[in-house]
């Protein structure tokens, strides 16, 4: 069976040529393997999980294709690194369509509330929250090996409506804000995720692709 470094999981709702891409451009001496069979995930060294879409619909297409064990066992064994929907799916639950997530982790995915859409200047803000934000990550002082060579505070690009709340604040990595501060980035054992885009975020997007390859949690 030929060796697969880094697996992408498709279950047809991710960008997935953008973040196979960016994996290529980083670990060129890598195989990167775009897949929605259970075995490649299963034998894969590391796992990225990314994703776009409501969630029902992620979910469903999830369970349709036979993923739904496969990726919720690479999360708990392997190096694991979801993306945008890739991160809430983790969770117990969304306030999208009243769906039921992978329930790996603890808390739930929320709307941003339209009462609080508004800047420091009182003007109004749209939702999804789409563009480049700041990232502050929640450790500094100890940073996690993913924001190895990132600056705090650097930009990240998001395009979403929903964000996670976890119920265990200690595995927040990294958080920004729209107005409110909200969780983007969370990291436990061998997992680490992000609601923001990583393929789409520039250099210091890359370096954080970079940085999951070459982690050894």
């Amino acid at each position: 069976m030929k060796k697969i470094d880094i697996a992408v999981v498709d279950y047809g709702m991710g960008n997935l040529r953008s973040v196979s891409k960016a994996l290529e451009h980083v670990a060129p001496t890598k195989t990167v393997l775009v897949t929605s069979n259970p075995e490649d995930i299963a034998n894969a060294e590391r796992i990225v999980f990314p994703g776009q879409g409501a969630m029902p619909d992620c979910m469903r297409e999830l369970d349709s294709r036979g993923l739904h064990d496969a990726v919720l066992h690479a999360a708990k064994n392997k190096p694991f690194l979801g993306i945008c929907i890739g991160m809430q799916m983790l969770f117990e639950h969304s306030e999208e369509g009243d769906a039921a997530g992978l329930d790996l982790l603890k808390g739930h995915v929320k709307r941003f509330s339209a009462a609080d859409m508004k800047d420091s200047q009182g003007a109004k803000l749209k939702v999804p929250h789409m563009g480049w934000n700041q990232v502050y990550q929640a450790k500094p002082n100890v940073p996690h090996a993913l924001w190895h060579n990132i600056a705090d505070g650097e930009r990240f690009y998001y395009v979403h409506s929903y964000y996670v709340q976890p119920a265990d604040d200690s595995i927040i990595s990294g958080f920004s804000e729209y107005p409110k501060r909200f969780t983007s980035a969370i990291a436990t054992d061998n997992l680490f995720a992000v609601q923001f885009h990583p393929e789409k975020s520039a250099g210091a997007g890359l370096q954080m692709l970079s940085n999951f390859v070459s982690w050894k949690p």
